[in-house]
């Protein structure tokens, strides 16, 4: 805890899980420490090309294709140190597990999905996963898909659980062209533009004076 009784709270970024057709709220995964860097990289979705038609070059058909990465560290010293059953018992395995499901369909879908197969059902649909949100302050809150996950485990106690790991996140947020608008991830996605334009309003506009130029 601060020693400062006015210091700002220090909010954390993290994961929400919502279930696809209830839209109900599985599981918040806090991230323990927030990350240092954020990389984004906005991959423009146009029409015109080099070779395309010169009327299209200025058209946009879509969102662009937002990526993330992030890049967290966990560690289980605080926990170890006030004897928390859950670390002195498995270490980081918990939360470690608790991000990697996200990835894994579940052992029920896998086990149903058998049975089928068993049965003779010729046709199986791909299994449906919570819609993953991540949340980074009341400004960026984005529905997204894991593309890439890894983890290196650092230090670990006596019996070999990890201790202390770092976690490196790859993701791709999805738009209203991904999910559609009557999916709550279209609809969390549409309030994560339409904030970000009112955010582009409070912007300073420049002047041609500031280009060093009279006028175009």
């Amino acid at each position: 805890m601060s020693s400062f009784p006015n210091s700002p709270k220090l909010l954390k970024g993290g994961i929400v899980l919502i279930d696809p057709v209830t839209s109900m709220m599985q599981r918040i995964i806090a991230l323990q420490y927030n990350p240092d860097t954020l990389s984004r990289t906005l991959q423009v979705q146009g029409i015109g090309g080099e070779s395309g038609d010169r009327s299209e070059v200025l058209r946009l058909k879509g969102p662009p294709v937002e990526t993330i990465k992030v890049e967290a560290e966990v560690d289980a010293t605080d926990q170890l140190e006030i004897a928390d059953g859950t670390a002195t018992e498995v270490g980081l395995h918990a939360q470690l597990a608790a991000l990697e499901i996200i990835v894994y369909p579940t052992s029920g879908q896998l086990q149903a999905n058998n049975a089928m197969a068993m049965s003779g059902t010729l046709e199986i649909a791909p299994m449906e996963s919570p819609l993953t949100v991540f949340v980074w302050s009341k400004q960026r809150i984005m529905p997204v898909r894991i593309t890439e996950f890894s983890i290196t485990e650092e230090a670990f106690d006596p019996s070999l659980n990890p201790i202390r790991a770092k976690i490196s996140l790859g993701l791709r947020v999805l738009s209203v062209n991904d999910v559609g608008f009557d999916h709550k991830g279209g609809s969390l996605f549409m309030s994560y533009l339409q904030n970000k334009e009112q955010l582009a309003l409070r912007s300073r506009n420049g002047t041609f004076g500031t280009l060093g130029i009279t006028g175009l």
